[in-house]
């Protein structure tokens, strides 16, 4: 079943599940985006020469990137911060403004999220290759118009090809049939945010949006499986039984075994002894999508805490800011925002941003028709995050 053939199931939203909810919500966006920006710097970096330039340690703390010199960078960028965020924190907040985006447009009878987050993902194209915000397009929103996204930061290949023009790719046409890098999955994981949703429809929605830039079976469905193993953190389920659930999912779906086999392999070296760089390694690089995401979800199983698990995922020898990112994600969702390291947030880049667009998507999921609806009509809402 298409994720666009039925929405989310109904509930009703207390307090206490109200602000477990956000404080999850919080924890999975702000916790990528810390892992992003502390492992981005050491991406092109073997373990080895990781230690040559940090110490015998490797990365212990956020670290400022190489500045903005890349074509698209914003002409009059502002002081480099040391937890600069890449192109994988940027399109997972466009991921949930096209999630916002989805539900605000089901009023008016449309309702196909692929389309809607496809809008959203073509919008991030732009910021790559404009030099600021089009004042013009009165239906770019809020998030569209943050002058500090319109810079270049390490986007995949795959990215750029799938969004440089306005064709969406579909599961049965996608884009970039040999695509299996983690690029799709490092932005995946507002999918699994859908709490009132089933983890089948989730799977679903987010391997469709996968297919906009990355069409290897193995990469958009590592992309379902790290939405479905968030969507369990964020419904209060363990790691080990979102990653269960997952599993069974997946074995449902052509061309899963290579995913099937690269979380196993990671639930196998969890009792394989004490975390170690090593077992990190026998996972592989993370250069391959399935690699990245069993490396994120072994460092989240062992870590003794958010610090410790994400130390683990960005000092190895493959591209640390994707395995940061999923590292991040999992462990935020998993304990939410208050476990996150103050001081890494302190110093974390758009921080204002993610904060503001996850208390609006946790905002629109729990509250949403009081915002809009046919007999509601906020025109603050609407202005940031208009139906057309």
């Amino acid at each position: 079943m298409s994720a666009a053939a039925t929405g989310p199931t109904t509930s009703i939203w207390g307090r206490t599940e109200q602000q477990d909810f956000r404080s999850r919500v919080r924890g999975s966006l702000l916790g990528g985006a810390i892992g992003d920006a502390l492992g981005a710097p050491a991406t092109p970096l073997t373990l080895d020469a990781i230690r040559t330039r940090y110490g015998p340690e490797g990365i212990t703390a956020p670290t400022a990137g190489k500045a903005d010199s890349e074509p698209g960078a914003h002409p009059i960028a502002p002081p480099t911060p040391p937890a600069r965020i890449t192109a994988a924190t940027q399109l997972t907040l466009f991921t949930v403004d096209g999630l916002i985006r989805a539900q605000v447009r089901r009023d008016t009878g449309a309702w196909h999220p692929p389309t809607d987050v496809h809008r959203a993902y073509l919008r991030w194209a732009a910021t790559q290759r404009d030099w600021g915000p089009d004042e013009r397009r009165k239906d770019n929103g809020w998030l569209a118009r943050e002058e500090w996204l319109y810079s270049r930061r390490d986007p995949a290949r795959a990215c750029l090809l799938g969004l440089a023009d306005d064709v969406m790719g579909t599961l049965d046409r996608p884009k970039n049939p040999d695509a299996r890098d983690p690029a799709a999955v490092t932005r995946s994981g507002p999918f699994g945010l859908l709490v009132g949703w089933e983890p089948q429809l989730v799977l679903q929605l987010a391997v469709e949006c996968a297919a906009h830039t990355h069409g290897d079976p193995a990469a958009y469905l590592s992309a379902g499986a790290h939405a479905v193993i968030v969507h369990g953190l964020a419904r209060g389920e363990s790691l080990d039984a979102a990653v269960q659930r997952t599993l069974a999912l997946l074995a449902q779906r052509p061309g899963h075994q290579p995913v099937t086999d690269a979380l196993q392999h990671a639930l196998g070296a969890v009792r394989q002894g004490m975390p170690s760089p090593g077992l990190v390694a026998s996972l592989g690089e993370g250069h391959l999508a399935q690699e990245a995401l069993a490396i994120a979800v072994y460092c989240a199983l062992v870590g003794e805490d958010i610090r410790h698990g994400l130390l683990l995922a960005v000092n190895h020898d493959g591209p640390s800011g994707a395995t940061g990112t999923l590292c991040g994600t999992l462990l935020g969702a998993l304990h939410g925002e208050t476990a996150l390291p103050p001081g890494w947030l302190a110093e974390l880049e758009g921080r204002s941003t993610l904060l503001e667009l996850a208390d609006d998507f946790a905002m629109e999921m729990t509250q949403g028709p009081a915002l809009h609806g046919p007999a509601v009509n906020s025109p603050g809402w609407l202005a940031r995050y208009p139906r057309a």
